[in-house]
């Protein structure tokens, strides 16, 4: 592809040390050239992680502490709008800690998913959720290694398993960032705008201003897929409710949302293929990085006994292990729910 294409993804977090190496070192691997990282009110030395990652030159890390009353995802975007690694990048793409590019083509970084789609201006990389697969305990493993029991390739409900994040060309279709998808669409480049799903299918134009899940009842991932681990072990759930939502200010992460995304109906390892272990292993051996990384962790098992001392905790604790994996509706069950509901245009099924 010539020159090298600059892909920058921005990141926000709180609380996250543990899991942090692991997911750099594979989007350096998929080949994310730049990192914009926001930080907000860490206590278990996230943020000092990321200030040796930034002196390393990883990544760029911005202190981003609240309050936010809008939430810190939206904070921190509107903050990278302008940022350099923004405004100089080739291809965007907001993404959480839980999410990880999983490329299925070339060698499966993303320079070869643009080269299989080099008329795109977008492309949608959906969610394939990966459930907790009976795993109590946290550990301090790979989440990619740990978690492989995933969704279907083809799933019918809920919806909100087929929510997507935006690889977006930076050629001025967009003047700001979004959580899932690119807004403030530029009206001179209407007719220009070409959205590509993550099986390389031209989306039609309601992706172009609106949509941010795609069409229900169909493979969204030949060429692409977002894993994406809302869950991890019962315990790091229970730390994820605490830490709160990155888009919202309110709550929200109950047993209705574990239901709703655990879903272990296959195996897929196919994330595996790309290698980043030498490169996990080279920032777990930086004198700095090794031991914030094992204070993170042994925060995360602190914080867990601490949760554990409250009678409201200890009840959520004990409905998720009570919890099994969530059934895969089939189609007539699953538009039983919508189709009385919702407009034939929002949810297609195909």
């Amino acid at each position: 592809m010539g020159a090298t294409v600059r892909v920058t993804v921005v990141l926000t977090v709180r609380n996250e040390g543990a899991f942090l190496l692991e997911w750099l070192a594979h989007h350096q691997a998929c080949g994310v050239t730049d990192f914009l990282v926001f930080s907000n009110d860490c206590d278990d030395g996230t943020d000092a992680m990321l200030d040796r990652l930034d002196a390393l030159g990883w990544l760029t890390h911005v202190r981003n502490p609240g309050p936010h009353p809008e939430g810190p995802q939206w904070a921190a975007l509107k903050l990278a709008d302008t940022h350099p690694l923004v405004t100089g990048a080739d291809w965007l793409l907001p993404l959480d800690i839980d999410e990880f590019v999983n490329v299925h083509t070339g060698d499966r970084t993303i320079p070869m998913l643009l080269a299989a789609l080099p008329e795109a201006t977008a492309i949608t990389l959906t969610w394939r959720l990966f459930g907790n697969a009976g795993v109590v305990e946290y550990r301090d493993a790979p989440v990619t290694e740990s978690f492989t029991r995933a969704a279907p390739a083809v799933l019918y409900w809920p919806w909100r398993a087929h929510l997507f994040k935006t690889l977006v060309r930076n050629d001025g279709s967009y003047g700001k960032l979004g959580v899932h998808r690119p807004r403030a669409p530029a009206p001179d480049r209407r007719t220009a705008r070409r959205w590509f799903d993550g099986s390389g299918q031209a989306l039609p134009t309601a992706f172009h201003t609106k949509r941010i899940f795609s069409d229900v009842g169909r493979d969204n991932h030949a060429l692409v897929q977002l894993n994406h681990y809302p869950l991890g072990a019962v315990e790091s759930f229970l730390l994820k409710r605490d830490r709160g939502r990155a888009v919202h200010t309110d709550g929200g992460l109950d047993a209705g949302y574990w239901v709703e995304r655990n879903f272990a109906a296959v195996d897929d390892r196919s994330i595996l293929a790309l290698d980043s272990r030498n490169l996990r292993r080279a920032l777990h051996a930086d004198p700095v990085l090794g031991p914030l990384h094992r204070a993170a962790v042994a925060w995360r098992h602190q914080r867990f006994r601490a949760l554990m001392t409250d009678d409201a905790w200890r009840s959520l604790y004990g409905q998720l292990l009570m919890a099994g994996p969530s059934r895969v509706l089939d189609r007539a069950e699953a538009e039983s729910i919508w189709k009385p509901h919702i407009p034939e245009s929002l949810a297609k099924v195909e």
